[in-house]
């Protein structure tokens, strides 16, 4: 890892937030800029763009840029920016990696290969040492792909031998592999909890903030939970999870940012439709949703 002002600029609450799309499939920039606004006024630390709760599977290339764009020029540096990048090589990693390196982001954060073959160790090692010498930019692995999924000792190596991997963005349920880096890592590297269900013992732990689609659907809420858990207040971090749980709880299926969208209207923000095939919010789910963020007091 190099040294890199990525490491102190990424904390705390750095929300995913949605990509907005008209019924027709059509980017709605004129939605992002207003989220951008709710969030930064709720008092998120950061922004991350095209992940996987931004749909940034489905984004084509200059779709890619045109967000990635327009999150950098309207925030105006108030907050850092994360770009995802999902791509199933190294020829296209870097390309879509170069197209937003230069736009002023923090880092970007970057899948493992996974489109079924699964690359060995050393494979891994080059793809991120090839990315971060061909784009210049700092790299987050997003450890997600279940079936393409890091040890907490490989993640150690990528970060300790290629300059410019900073840290992880660690995903799925598994506390003890965030526990087993934070552990290992020391002080060498950023770890970023996506343990949606768990970001209260994420932070106790010593995450140094979470990268999650619960910070889209209740970003006061997941900012009053990382100022509590830094002020030692338990019982009130503890309180906040057990209003946080059952909102992840209620978005939790295969169309999550659908359903991140829907908690997001539900509040007055509109983060537009997703994009085809993905379904919209079924009926039950839509009662699940409005369930959990009531008894969160969020529908004021």
């Amino acid at each position: 890892m190099r040294d890199s002002d990525a490491t102190s600029r990424i904390h705390g609450i750095v929300p995913p937030i949605v990509t907005p799309f008209a019924a027709d499939g059509r980017l709605e920039i004129d939605l992002l800029r207003r989220d951008l606004d709710v969030l930064i006024q709720a008092g998120v630390h950061g922004v991350a763009v095209c992940g996987s709760t931004g749909e940034g599977h489905a984004l084509a290339p200059d779709e890619a840029h045109a967000v990635t764009r327009a999150a950098v020029a309207h925030v105006a540096g108030a907050v850092p920016i994360v770009a995802g990048v999902i791509a199933d090589s190294t020829r296209a990693a870097v390309e879509r990696g170069k197209l937003v390196a230069d736009l002023g982001v923090a880092a970007l954060q970057v899948t493992p290969v996974h489109y079924l073959f699964r690359p060995s160790e050393d494979a891994t090692l080059t793809f991120f040492g090839e990315l971060t010498e061909q784009t210049g930019a700092d790299v987050l692995i997003y450890n997600v792909i279940p079936w393409s999924y890091l040890s907490p000792d490989l993640l150690a190596r990528v970060i300790r031998e290629i300059p410019g991997v900073v840290g992880v963005k660690q995903s799925a349920e598994d506390m003890k592999a965030l526990a087993d880096l934070l552990l290992i890592l020391g002080d060498g590297g950023l770890v970023m909890s996506a343990v949606d269900a768990l970001l209260y013992p994420s932070f106790a732990l010593g995450a140094h903030g979470g990268i999650a689609a619960i910070l889209s659907a209740a970003p006061g809420l997941c900012v009053e939970l990382w100022g509590a858990v830094r002020a030692g207040a338990h019982d009130k971090a503890r309180r906040l999870h057990e209003l946080l749980l059952p909102i992840w709880n209620a978005i939790l299926d295969d169309n999550l940012p659908a359903n991140v969208k829907t908690a997001m209207r539900m509040q007055g923000r509109d983060g537009g439709l997703p994009r085809a095939p993905m379904h919209v919010t079924t009926a039950a789910q839509e009662s699940r949703i409005h369930a959990a963020l009531d008894r969160a007091g969020l529908l004021s």
